[in-house]
């Protein structure tokens, strides 16, 4: 009966390593996507998590050989394996309460709020992810029988928790997120390792699994609880939230939602905003504007007011996530853009592989607070001189902060490089106007030209006079390979909050 039994917990051992690589890839994976509604998924959130979720790996490989040595018998292992996928499945209920706090820090620009919270919620994932490190070699330990096999079997194991971590990173980020969202994806997770461990610890890997299989029962919820919320989606890309305002204007925003991506108030094509910006470019143009191309359409806000101010201009949004798209269309009025057609890819992808050209390419493209470095260099904007028709431009909205414009300075002194002639506007407090010339103006016809801007945003003229400023190209242009735009905005972004800055929006006088 022992010998059969030992056969037995040999069979599984193969299967429980491929199960917890998979499971604590996946959840790695939520992790990213729990902590992305309230601090994004940039470069450095997602070092901080790998960073961090390697760090409790290696601490559970080292305690699981240390218990597999005092302690190899099945039903421990198979104990560690329900303590780990309890661990998993209670993480994205007790992870709400840190995030909440995120939320408040934000509104309160608390820098202490918003850090403490952020470390607190990935120490969270310390005991899961420990947990299941420990599963690799207390299994290798059990499955040991011979010294001259023991590189073969290490060798076998090694390979399959590998291959679980794959298909848990794939199927975590390409099937189940996108299907079933990020709490069930990870109780699915926790339940697999519930599964797996029955075998070794029948009397508590059983009622472990009943409880992980009713908690994918629930209901979800409200990922990010704000007034007025008209929908939430988990993308491929990123978490989208649709909010109807107290003002009665519709915002779409992504991820930690600091600032709005989209905007939309029915009766009028102008926000006030950074939306507008683009609307002072055509006139000083060398060239009538008739093709458009907007790199960033989201829910649609900038392509309307162009299509509004400018009738009969026919306009190619790019957008990369469609998510975005569908709720444009269905919260935000995209349908009714006239001569708008929206295209889901990466923008410069997008121009790598289209013949089309343009009289104005419109940037506006930002994952959180960041613009894509890849859409701020050397190679990129020569990438769009490429496909502007004689005499067109292009117009970029970047953002800064109140007394840091370095990151301002940075792109348009790359974009000076490759232009003729670059000008900058500093239309709000946290967005300027970038606009590179493919064929020069002269500063003196600039009052003359903006008299033929639109009679809704004429009031724009003086301001864009008074403040219009020619750019020099840089000397250390951002390129492919250097370009650290998120450092920039970091950067930027702590010390302006440090310093007491809050985040006051300014209009521009086309506000309705």
């Amino acid at each position: 009966m022992r010998l059969f039994r030992a056969e037995g917990v040999a069979r599984v051992l193969p299967a429980v390593v491929f199960c917890a690589g998979a499971a604590s890839l996946a959840v790695e994976i939520c992790a990213s996507r729990l902590l992305a509604p309230y601090f994004g998924n940039s470069t450095v959130v997602w070092a901080n998590v790998i960073g961090l979720i390697l760090i409790y790996l290696s601490v559970g490989y080292w305690l699981g050989g240390r218990i597999a040595d005092r302690h190899p018998q099945a039903h421990v292992l198979g104990l560690l394996l329900v303590l780990a996928a309890l661990a998993t499945a209670v993480l994205p209920f007790v992870a709400r309460p840190f995030l909440d706090l995120a939320l408040r820090g934000f509104a309160a620009v608390s820098v202490g709020a918003v850090a403490g919270s952020f470390v607190a919620t990935l120490l969270l994932f310390a005991i899961p992810v420990s947990l299941l490190g420990m599963a690799s070699p207390f299994a290798l330990r059990l499955s040991i029988r011979e010294v001259e096999r023991a590189g073969a079997t290490s060798g076998r194991l090694s390979a399959l928790a590998t291959v679980g971590a794959i298909v848990g990173t794939f199927g975590a980020a390409l099937l189940l997120i996108p299907a079933i969202g990020t709490q069930r994806t990870m109780l699915a997770a926790a339940l697999l390792v519930a599964v797996i461990s029955v075998p070794l610890w029948l009397r508590g890997a059983a009622p472990a699994t009943a409880l992980i299989a009713v908690l994918i029962a629930l209901p979800p919820g409200v990922v990010k609880p704000q007034v007025g919320t008209l929908a939430e989606r988990q993308t491929l890309y990123q978490f989208v939230q649709v909010v109807r305002t107290p003002d009665g204007k519709v915002v779409m925003r992504t991820d930690e939602g600091v600032a709005d991506q989209s905007v939309y108030r029915a009766g009028t094509v102008l926000t006030g905003g950074e939306w507008d910006m683009p609307l002072v470019v055509p006139p000083l143009l060398q060239r009538p504007v008739r093709s458009i191309l907007v790199i960033g359409n989201a829910g649609g806000t900038t392509a309307r007011a162009l299509a509004g101010e400018y009738p009969g201009v026919r306009i190619d949004g790019v957008e990369i996530d469609p998510v975005l798209s569908d709720l444009g269309r269905q919260y935000m009025g995209m349908s009714a853009i006239p001569k708008l057609d929206v295209i889901t890819a990466d923008g410069r992808a997008f121009l790598k592989t289209t013949a089309s050209t343009y009289d104005l390419i419109v940037v506006d493209a930002y994952r959180q607070t960041y613009i894509p470095f890849y859409l701020t260099t050397v190679e990129f904007f020569q990438l769009v001189r490429a496909h502007l028709n004689s005499g067109g431009g292009v117009a970029l909205n970047v953002e800064r902060v109140p007394g840091d414009d370095r990151l301002v300075q940075a792109v348009s002194g790359t974009l000076a490089g490759v232009f003729p002639q670059t000008w900058v506007w500093p239309a709000l407090h946290f967005n300027e106007l970038v606009v590179g010339l493919d064929t020069p103006i002269a500063a003196s016809s600039i009052a003359t030209r903006l008299q033929g801007l639109p009679a809704a945003v004429r009031v724009l003229a003086p301001l864009v006079v008074s403040s219009l400023r020619t750019v020099a190209p840089t000397g250390d242009p951002l390129t492919d390979d250097h370009a650290p735009v998120e450092w920039l905005t970091d950067r930027a972004v702590l010390a302006y909050i440090a310093a007491g800055g809050r985040l006051d929006e300014q209009l521009l006088p086309t506000a309705p």
